[in-house]
């Protein structure tokens, strides 16, 4: 049986954690932030785990991860 492919924007977007959750970065932070305040900047640095209710979607993207 041939190797099953990730989703390679899943690949790009997600990475596994130990436990077997998945952690993401943030949304809005790419451009357009001289508008956006300093707290909100802020507060949408770093990681955040991926919701109970997307895991399952995730995982059958990602099948090695």
């Amino acid at each position: 049986m041939p190797k099953m492919k990730s989703k390679s924007g899943a690949a790009k977007r997600f990475r596994a954690l130990g436990g077997g959750g998945f952690k993401r970065s943030h949304a809005f932070m790419r451009h357009i932030l001289t508008k956006k305040s300093t707290k909100r900047k802020r507060q949408l640095r770093g990681m955040e785990t991926v919701n109970a209710s997307n895991h399952k979607a995730v995982a059958r993207m990602l099948p090695y991860a």
